[in-house]
């Protein structure tokens, strides 16, 4: 009734004597919420914040969670239980249901950390659920015991009925919520704690407690490869990217050992076929042979490049994907936001707190113990318990055993008390018949040691935390390593490694280009994540993303897939400034434009038109003919030009004057070659790719046709392109430029002669992957060298009671001639071999041919606005020779 009389005051806006407000037809009234309800919300978003979503900083549990753990001590024995009675025992102290419990259980078993688990738990890498709480059972881990419980120092309050005592938190040893992590969606806030490794943990409180700095980073139970460079310390705004561990198995077969964090192998092959049905990429089928390990194989088609389908489910499948971690806990009944170096500095120093609570209180058993036994040997020693065989009252009795004491109680810690002396009475004949005073004082100096133990512990509580953390690592630690590779990720670029299976169609005279133009010319293949570059006759050009039809301008002279940041890539042009104006000739590159936006070629003046156009993938440059019309006295009407005298400029260029009269027509003459330096390329160990970046070890300039060459400690040699998406495995030895006219030395053990072999060889199939040891399974590569002139050093073991027979020295050019790659080569030696070194190369003059004069290229960061706008007609000096002022101000090439 008081409720509803306040929701009456809330709502009475109207000042007439409680008569209800006059109707308006033009609004309704308003009801204001007020009462009971104004604290609901906040009411239920603090519940599900503190008692179910965000676990404590204290004990890294949250309370479903605390018990658990509290209900599986109550009921451990050192057997195994059924997790169904765990559960309804643990619904004595949490008001939910059992199938919320259930769950919550079998997330902590999957941990492998705090429950032994016994039965089907699930499978977190295959997503598999566990069987049914009737049919699994647990029990508290050896580890579990040792540092989540100690009664004595633990905080008690009572259940949520009032009929038990529970927890308010479990005094944990350890830095447990990092190791398990934590996830939960709360009301206005959420939690996400990465878990980290066990070892690596215990590592770090043992820096922090030695005053030293450390870094945590994530390790995830599925293993994967981490990039964990913005990690940003598990705080709000940081990333962590994970990648499945993908390797080649064969030249059609990819195989996955690993999964990123948060996926398992069904939801992973899920997205693998989506991406096949959306042709993102190819593949001909899917194997899962997961068991105890990850295995899936995916088989390519034949002609699909595994390194860039590789990239490609990096790019469009989960193989790879974002964690965005939130360090969320709960302190002192509120949501503190803080990182995961704060979150184990404050665990640390807890254990530390937790730790000298239970010295304190050993110390006070302790003492108590030598206290009584001191009291002890007294009492029956001094046989005072003969001074109460005339006492007939129970206060003289402890009178009389008072008096008797005081004589001998100097000694003593603390004063006797009234207790003391009760106890003292308990003490039964039998004991006090067979009381050994040797025994007795061993048993006191015992104690005695004891404290003075626990004392040095206290006195130096920091070392003993340390040994603390130590003794854990040693003794639980072992299996427990990093699963999770660190690694710093390359950006894959999804226009580059998509599989291109749609067709591009252009209709040049009306202006059309796209996918559904099929009765149209066709440009190239391409994927719907493309984007195209269109130029028109009137020198316009226009980037913009690939479609079924789009209207680009009529009399298109050019479409192409657009690659970004392509400076490799050059354009050659001749374009008329205006109708009967002057004709300018420039070459350029685009790397980046804003798409669907129309950029001028030319000067800029209506009915300018391009008079000659090439795209040149590798900066080819061409010799083209000019032909001029008949007109006046004009004495030269034919003349050649060669694109490689002029400069690479901006797109926004205008470019040098070809000629001030009017052009006939431009004929390809000569099919030119590329003007642009080699290209220098460098291998980045980090992320183990190919770059031109400058990142990690220069391995050489490489023009078009240039190979590079791999060697494996398998044995396997391969000569590829250098092409910056390539994969390379692990057990690569040798990366460098391929030579052709280099021979390769090798010395492997030969499996079945069991002696070591040298061999030197030219390969004789480039692109194509062979193998150059036997294939016995025993065989393996000792030593590979593309020195021209290699030595290698022979160590022979030393015979018992004989001096040590001297190294052999082999110069390999000397040992043996180069043959074919599948000969066997010749036998080292046929005594037992110590150790096999490669030793410093014979000097050599390599002659190398001679490189082709660079080019200077101006990009267009180089250029300043007004150059853009005015264009630049900046000349290369040398080009003087070829040029004649035309009497107007204007230079002319001829």
């Amino acid at each position: 009734m008081e409720e509803n009389e306040e929701l009456n005051d809330g709502t009475d806006d109207n000042p007439s004597n409680g008569q209800p407000p006059a109707k308006d037809d033009t609004t309704d009234a308003l009801t204001k919420v007020t009462g009971m309800y104004k604290d609901w919300f906040l009411d239920y978003a603090s519940y599900v914040i503190l008692e179910r979503a965000v676990p404590a900083i204290e004990d890294g549990f949250k309370p479903v969670q605390r018990r658990i753990m509290h209900s599986l001590k109550e009921l451990d024995d050192g057997r195994y239980n059924k997790v169904a009675n765990v559960v309804g025992h643990t619904m004595q102290y949490h008001p939910h249901g059992d199938a919320s419990i259930a769950d919550a259980m079998v997330q902590i078993g999957q941990k492998d950390l705090l429950i032994d688990t016994q039965g089907n738990w699930g499978n977190i890498l295959t997503g598999d659920s566990a069987a049914a709480s009737r049919y699994i059972e647990a029990r508290l881990s050896k580890f579990a015991l040792e540092v989540v419980y100690s009664p004595k120092i633990t905080e008690w309050q009572q259940s949520y009925d009032g009929r038990k005592k529970e927890p308010v938190n479990l005094p944990v040893k350890f830095p447990l919520l990092l190791a398990q992590g934590a996830e939960g969606i709360a009301v206005g806030l959420s939690t996400k704690i990465l878990p980290h490794n066990f070892n690596e943990l215990i590592d770090a409180s043992i820096k922090h407690l030695k005053g030293q700095r450390f870094k945590l980073f994530p390790d995830f139970p599925t293993a994967g490869i981490i990039d964990i460079s913005n990690y940003n310390d598990g705080l709000r705004g940081g990333k962590v990217r994970v990648r499945a561990k993908i390797s080649q198995m064969d030249k059609t077969t990819l195989v996955i050992n690993e999964i990123p964090y948060g996926t398992n192998t069904s939801s992973l092959i899920d997205s693998i076929l989506k991406a096949n049905d959306k042709g993102k990429i190819k593949i001909k089928k899917i194997e899962d042979n997961t068991a105890a390990e990850v295995e899936i194989l995916i088989h390519l088609p034949s002609g699909i490049s595994p390194d860039k389908t590789i990239d490609a489910l990096y790019a469009f499948t989960a193989c790879e994907s974002s964690i965005s971690p939130l360090g969320c806990i709960i302190e002192d009944n509120k949501p503190l936001f803080i990182g995961v170096t704060e979150m184990l500095q404050r665990s640390t120093d807890a254990t530390v707190e937790l730790l000298k609570q239970e010295l304190e209180i050993q110390l006070s058993e302790l003492e108590e113990q030598w206290h009584f036994a001191s009291l002890e040997r007294i009492f029956i020693e001094n046989r005072i318990y003969r001074d109460i065989e005339e006492e007939e009252t129970w206060e003289g009795v402890i009178a009389a055993i008072d008096k008797g004491l005081k004589p001998y109680t100097k000694h003593l810690r603390r004063a006797v008390t009234e207790e003391d002396i009760v106890r003292l009475t308990e003490i039964r004949i039998k004991r006090i018949s067979k009381f050994d005073l040797d025994k007795a004082q061993q048993h006191l100096e015992s104690l005695e040691e004891k404290i003075a133990q626990v004392k040095h512990h206290l006195e130096h509580l920091v070392e003993f935390a340390i040994d603390y953390f130590k003794n854990l690592k040693e003794t639980y630690g072992k299996g427990r390593e990093r699963k999770s590779e660190i690694r710093i990720f390359d950006d894959i670029e999804a226009t580059k490694v998509v599989i291109r299976n749609t067709k591009l169609y252009v209709n040049r005279e009306e202006g059309f280009v796209g996918t559904s133009l099929k009765r149209d010319e066709y440009v190239t293949d391409c994927s719907d994540i493309d984007d195209i570059i269109v130029f028109t006759q009137d020198g316009k050009m226009q980037v913009t993303r690939v479609d079924a039809k789009t209207f680009i301008g009529k009399n298109i002279i050019h479409v192409a897939v657009f690659k970004k940041k392509d400076k490799r890539t050059i354009y050659n042009l001749v374009y008329k400034d205006g109708k009967g104006g002057p004709s300018y000739i420039k070459r350029f590159n685009v790397t980046s434009v804003t798409r669907d936006k129309s950029y001028d070629l030319t000067a800029g003046k209506p009915n300018s038109q391009v008079l000659y156009f090439s795209a040149n993938p590798n900066g080819e440059a061409e010799v083209v003919t000019v032909n001029l019309r008949q007109a006046g006295s004009i004495k030269k009407l034919k003349w050649d030009i060669d694109f490689a005298d002029v400069l690479i400029k901006g797109r926004g260029a205008k470019g040098n004057i070809v000629t001030k009269y009017t052009v006939k027509r431009i004929e390809l003459k000569e099919k030119g070659v590329s003007t642009l330096k080699p290209r220098k390329i460098w291998f980045d160990d980090v992320v183990r790719r190919l770059n031109v970046d400058g990142r990690g070890e220069l391995i050489g300039e490489f023009k078009g046709d240039d190979l590079l060459l791999i060697i494996t400690q398998k044995g396997i040699v391969k000569t590829i392109l250098p092409v910056l998406t390539t994969h390379f495995d692990d057990d690569m030895i040798v990366l460098e430029k391929y030579n052709p006219q280099k021979p390769i030395s090798a010395v492997y053990w030969e499996g079945e002669k069991e002696r070591f072999y040298v061999k030197r060889f030219m390969i004789e199939n480039e692109n194509k992957e062979e193998t150059f040891i036997s294939e016995h399974p025993k065989s393996y590569l000792e030593i590979v060298s593309t020195d021209w002139l290699p030595v290698v050093e022979v160590e022979f073991p030393k015979p018992r009671g004989k001096d040590p027979k001297e190294s052999l020295v082999v110069e390999l050019e000397d040992f043996i001639a180069v043959k074919g790659i599948k000969a066997m080569g010749n036998q080292l030696t046929s005594e037992k071999v110590k150790n096999i070194n490669l030793l410093d190369p014979l000097p050599y003059e390599e002659t190398e041919p001679g490189q082709p004069e660079d080019i200077e290229v101006v990009d267009e960061e180089d250029m300043s606005s007004e150059d853009m706008e005015n264009g630049d007609d900046r000349k290369d000096p040398k080009d003087n020779k070829n040029e004649k002022d035309d009497g107007e101000g204007q230079t002319t090439l001829f």
